[in-house]
Parts: C-alpha cells; structure tokens; sequence
C-alpha cells in the first residue's frame, strides 16, 4: 500500500479529473497468467493449463469476444471493473465479518486510571471525528498524491466520503453497500454509542449546533449510567451481526417483523459510527491480545457483543485503554483507514485550544436506549450466533511481532524497495515451513483511476522462488554472490508486478472481468474459469498487506482460508511491525512458527546483503590498491633511476612518500561512494 503526500482539495475528490483504469490486452493478461503460475503447478497440470489458455485466446475464440465486451463496458461506465469487483471481493462473501473480513486498526496502550478517563478519551474522540467529517462535508479534505513507485499521481477520494455515510446491509445471497445521499439540510446527525450490549443514539447535533466535547462527555456519563442499570437489560443484540451474512440476514428479517425493531435497526443504519464502549477484559494486555481483542471483542462473555459490524466505522474504547477502531472493508481500503485514524490521534494530541466548537447547549436531552422487541425465535439465533462467534475466537491464532533488529532505512541503504525486500522475507518464511511457494495477495491500490479501489500484485514470483530455494539448501550449491544476485532479481521482478498493478496491468481484475462478462452473457463457463489452475491461482493462503503508519498504531486482520496466513506489515525506520494471523483448527499452520521463520529470513537476509556489500568494498579496495602500487612502482623506479644519474650516494626515496597517496586515495574513494549511495537514496529510493 503506497504512502501518501498530501496537498488542498483541487476538486478531483470525486475522481472526474482522473482518468479511467485501463484495460490490458488479452495476450498480455494470458501470457502473464501463464507465468505467475507455471511454478506453481504439476507439470503435467501446466500443460494442460496452456492449452486451455491458448485455446482461449485463440482468434475466433471466446476470450477474444469477451474482450471486446470488456471494451464496450470500459466505455460505458466510469469504472469498469468497480461492480464486478465489489461483489467479488465483498458482497458475494458469506462468511461472518470479524476476522475473515473486518480488519482493525490498535491505538497506543492508553493509561486509564478512572472510569471518568476513558469517557474522556470517547469524547475527545468523537468530537475528533465530527471535525473530520466536517472536513468530509465541504470537500476540504487535501488530495491525496502516491509516493514511492510512480509518485506524484494524484489518487481518487471516493472512498472517503463512504467513511460516515455508508452501510453494509446483509442480504439471503449478496449483500448491498448502501450509500446515504447528503441533502442540503440533513436531520440532526447521531452517532450510535455502544455499551453493556445496549445501544444507544447520540445526538451530536442540537438545535442546530454541534455538541461541545464537554457535553459530550456529560452525555457519555449518562449512557453510562442507564447501560450500567439492571433494571433494563435488553439482549445483545450486536451478536447477530458477527454471524455469516445469509444467517444475520435471516435474523434480520426476523427481528423487522417488529416495528419497534425497525426503527432501531433505521436508526442504527443511518447512523454517521459506533463508539463501543468495552468493560475491561483481563489483566494480560499485550499487542497480540490487544489485536484479537479488536477483531472479535473476545465472544459475548467478553465484548462481542458490544458491536455492530455492519457500520463502517466502528471506535472501541476499552475501560482498560484496549482501543482502536474496527472497520467494515467493502465501503474503503486501508489507506484511508489510516489517513483518518491518524488524523484523530493526531486531533487528539494536539492543543485544544486551537479548536473551534459550539458554545455549550444548556439543556441537553437524556440519549436515547435503542428497544428491541424478542420472540423466542430470536433468543434462539442470538444463541447461534454467539456460539459461532465463540468458535471464531477459540480458532484465531494471531502473533504481533516487532522485529528491531532493522527496519526500511537499512533496506533503502541496500537501495531496495522495503515493500518488496519484505514480500521476498515473506516468501522465504513460507518456505521454511512448508517446502514450496503457494498464491499469494499482495493488495495494490490502483486509486490512481476514477473510483479505483485495488489490483492483486502477485508476490510468488519465480525469481522468489529461485532465491528462496537457494536460501533453504543449506549452503551445499549456490554462493553468496549468485545469491545476492537472486535477491535483487526477486526484488526486481516484484517492484515490475507491482508497478504493472498500480498502473491498472495487473491479471486479477482483468480476468475477474472475463468471467463476470460471460457470466452476463449467460454464455457457459469458459474452460479457463473451470481449470485446476485457476481454483489454485486464487487460493491465496498468504494474504499480505503493507499498512504503513506515522503515528504508533499498527493494523491487524486474519486469513482468508481456513489453512492460510494473513500477514500484515508497518515498516518503520528501525523496526518493522507484523501481524500474523492463522487459524488454530488447521493442521498446516502456525503463526508463531511462520513469525519464528519471518524474523530469521530477515536476519539471513541482511547477512547477505553485509556479506556481500564488504566483499564489493574489498575487491574495489583492492582493485584501486592494485592500481595505485603498479602507479607507484613505476614512479618509485624512474625516481631511483634519475637519482643514480645524479649521485650514486642519494638515498632512495622513503616508503612513505608512497603509502599516503594510497591511503588517501582509498579513502577519497570509500567517501564518494557513500556520498553517491546516499544521494542515490534521496533521488531515487522511497517507502
């Protein structure tokens, strides 16, 4: 995932000045799918695989037509893989949202010494996000502009105006990401507040003026109190929302029967967040506990039900300074997760003297208990779902890991891209525990085209393998120098994928779009679409993503296959941040290992890389020292020549006269190398 710089809106917010995403050509896509997959597959399944392919894309045939409807939609819509794509990825997936799909981003430990504390940081918070969204509102927000591989590109803002007007509503087959159109003079804005397992609607606008963060804390302390009373316990109905999507939109239907419901459901669903207030949840808070904590709420005994899954945003704060924010995926990427959790931790560190907010409301109206209306019909699925999330949390196998040895300055000084020296350690790691290379995602943005969300930058590369078999054969047949040289042909062949990617080149939409197509065509699948190489090229069991910070956080979330890995990364200068994530049920994984095999890969990789660079120095030492002395010899001779001529008595000159150039020499040299090495890192090599 790219870095950002920023600058003042110059109203491409809404993508129109961005061009479209291109559509590559059919051989080109081919020819590429052939590649990324033949080391991937048994001998016998590539060829086959070939003639599928070449039939295919043969003249006449059918990829040939469905490319040209591709082109026919390419004109036609503004993005031409956006729908296809959003189903795809999103909508069509039945799978429960926490961990399979809901990534989460983990504030700092925050040090709450009383319960009025926490309230504190809730207020200050929400009064950060209605800052934010006023941003939002105008269209203030400064565009985005793409660092590292082809920077300067100014990238689509679309997603961000998802991130407090959208909702993922559950749907028997396919869900719908719903969008709230903003009118001129919209009703007074209200954020939902989560506590106890009792939801509650905080009105953030009244009589026209927004609450100040005192009465927002004075409102808070009253949620509070009415979610702490036993007098009105209400189930957790938050629990539903963690079940698969066509169970929840089962229950759905079930609990709207009701009016009383309805309108508790509407008014959860138009809501602009949620801000879950959690109870405290055990003495152990390490980054691991803290990451599963954020993606599952640790099941109903503990905080699961504490949630609505559905929204976009949802802000947890926890009673024992556990916080961080849990997002719902379809409506955004990361990037834009972190451009505006950074801007709120950033809000909330900042002077507050330097904000402006409304003069307090004198009389505030007590918030509002959302009532649920419960059959027994619903008790039962409230039972289903809590025990489905409590099997979830039972099988997350997650591991934080802070590797300090290094970090993304020591692999710029190798001048290498950090993304891809850490998706090559990432490929070595899989191989040190399972002997051979499997698909892998590598999440690419192509925000750089109207509405353009992301491409898949296939990391598996064949030149990774070649280096990483040469790393696991025990030293017995590749030197260090052909190793050196494996590396940065790995890294190379991974910085091509991921330029090919962010330029709208890459494979995955595009076949993506080929079998959609046909699909709307009502055509029969196409034998690409139903070969062994195509189920095995989309099993991604490591899913990876880069999800770089400024501010201390880091973003975790977990596999996307039962017998998979998610692995996410936040390289800094001196260190790097990874969240690995696997399922405990499956006989093939373990994260602690894969971390175990990470951190060592790492290590091997940076003695190659010192090994290599002090054998480079040498031989230029020696070379230059070879030169200097057959210089000198022949200067040395001639002296001692003419100095016979004049007087046999003169002493030959002292060795030192012919040391110094030398040394000085080797010196001068070894400075204007690093001068040149660290110019070359600031003009060329980025994050």
């Amino acid at each position: 995932m790219p870095v950002l710089d920023r600058e003042p809106s110059k109203d491409l917010g809404g993508g129109d000045g961005l061009p479209k995403l291109p559509l590559p050509a059919l051989e080109d896509t081919l020819d590429m799918y052939l590649r990324c997959m033949k080391h991937l597959l048994t001998e016998e399944q590539f060829n086959k695989t070939q003639n599928v392919v070449k039939q295919f894309g043969a003249p006449g045939g059918v990829g040939k037509l469905l490319q040209s409807k591709l082109v026919e939609r390419r004109e036609n819509k503004a993005n031409w893989v956006y729908d296809y794509w959003l189903n795809d990825m999103y909508l069509n997936n039945r799978l429960a949202l926490p961990v399979n799909s809901s990534p989460a981003m983990v504030f700092p430990q925050q040090n709450f010494r009383a319960p009025i504390d926490s309230l504190r940081f809730a207020a200050h918070l929400i009064s950060g996000v209605l800052e934010y969204k006023t941003l939002l509102d105008s269209r203030s927000l400064p565009v985005d502009y793409a660092r590292g591989q082809l920077a300067g590109t100014p990238l689509c803002m679309e997603q961000y105006y998802r991130l407090f007007t959208s909702y993922r509503l559950p749907g028997p087959e396919r869900d719908t990401l719903v969008a709230q159109e903003s009118s001129v003079m919209p009703e007074p804005e209200h954020i939902i507040v989560a506590c106890k397992n009792q939801f509650f609607v905080l009105d953030v606008v009244i009589n026209f003026r927004r609450l100040n963060e005192r009465d927002l804390l004075t409102q808070l302390e009253k949620i509070a109190r009415m979610a702490y009373s036993d007098e009105e316990q209400l189930p957790p109905i938050g629990i539903l929302t963690s079940d698969g999507r066509t169970e929840w939109a089962e229950s759905r239907s079930v609990l709207m029967r009701e009016s009383t419901n309805r309108d508790s459901l509407d008014m959860i669903e138009r809501c602009m967040c949620l801000v879950c207030l959690d109870d405290a949840t055990g003495p152990e808070l390490s980054d691991t506990t803290r990451a599963m904590l954020m993606l599952h709420g640790g099941g109903l005994a503990k905080n699961g039900g504490n949630r609505w899954y559905d929204k976009p945003m949802q802000f947890v704060v926890g009673a024992d300074g556990c916080c961080g924010v849990v997002c719902e995926h379809s409506a955004f990427e990361g990037i834009v997760l972190v451009q505006c959790t950074e801007y709120l931790l950033k809000y909330m560190s900042g002077s507050p003297s330097k904000l402006v907010r409304a003069a307090s409301v004198s009389e505030l109206p007590a918030p509002r208990r959302l009532r649920w209306k419960c059959t027994p019909e619903i008790h039962k699925l409230l039972a289903s779902s809590a025990d489905k999330l409590q099997r979830l949390v039972k099988n997350l196998d997650m591991d934080v890991h802070k590797f300090d040895d290094y970090g993304k300055e020591f692999i710029k000084k190798q001048k290498m891209s950090p993304d891809a020296y850490i998706q090559v350690a990432l490929q070595l790691a899989y191989y040190r525990c399972h002997g051979r290379p499997v698909s892998t995602y590598e999440s690419a943005s192509i925000r750089r085209f109207r509405e353009g969300r992301v491409d898949n930058i296939r990391s598996a590369t064949p030149e990774a393998l070649a280096f990483v078999k040469a790393m696991t054969d025990g030293g017995r047949s590749t030197g260090e120098t052909e190793k050196m040289e494996m590396l940065r042909g790995a890294i190379n062949a991974q910085t091509k994928y991921t330029i090919l990617a962010i330029t709208g080149m890459a494979i995955d939409n595009h076949l993506l779009g080929l079998r959609e197509i046909a699909r709307e065509l009502k055509m029969e699948k196409p034998e690409i679409f139903k070969d062994e190489a195509h189920l095995i090229s989309n099993q991604f069991i490591l899913s990876t993503s880069q999800v770089p910070t400024t501010v201390e956080m880091f973003c975790c979330y977990g596999p996307v296959l039962p017998n998979g890995y998610g692995a996410c990364y936040n390289p800094q200068s001196d260190h790097i941040i990874f969240c690995v994530s696997s399922f405990h049920e499956s006989s093939e994984t373990r994260s602690a290992e894969f971390v175990k095999c990470l951190a060592q890969g790492l290590l091997d990789m940076r003695d190659l890389c010192n090994k290599c660079n002090s054998s480079v120095k040498v031989e230029r030492q020696g070379r230059t020292l070879e030169t200097h002395t057959q210089t000198d010899t022949n200067w040395q001779n001639k002296t001692q020549q003419r100095a016979a001529d004049l007087t046999k008595n003169q002493p030959a000159p002292p060795q030192v006269l012919v040391k110094t150039p030398d040394q000085t020499t080797v010196e001068a040299q070894t400075q204007t190398s690093s001068h040149g090495e660290a110019q070359a890192l600031k003009n060329g090599s980025k994050s």
